[in-house]
């Protein structure tokens, strides 16, 4: 029940992957670049591509940060739902036991 209203948030989902896609990109854009300014002796090529590779990392460390928080809030409403499935269960039985006690008066 819990996890069917948390639906709507698959589009944030998607957005933190997106943050990862980006770390990656610039990762990857930022090395080239940085290998380009040495190969070519541009300082200013090199800096660039050195901010931009780092700007990647941390794209992609925020993606992980969002990511151990949803993988916690699926934790929590698993273990949530457990609980209520319990207490169902508990509440089944001891109806069943009324029933039945009820039946040898």
């Amino acid at each position: 029940r819990l996890r069917h209203q948390l639906q709507p948030e698959t589009q944030m989902d998607s957005q933190r992957d997106m943050d990862r896609v980006k770390g990656t990109i610039d990762e990857v854009v930022g090395s080239t670049k940085r290998k380009v300014g040495k190969l070519t002796g541009n300082t200013c090529t090199q800096v660039e591509g050195a901010t931009q590779q780092i700007k990647g990392k941390v794209e992609n460390a925020i993606g992980e940060l969002k990511d151990a928080g949803r993988d916690a809030r699926d934790h929590v409403l698993t273990a949530h739902e457990m609980h209520e499935a319990e207490e169902a269960t508990k509440r089944e039985e001891r109806k069943a036991k009324l029933v039945h006690d009820h039946n040898l008066m």
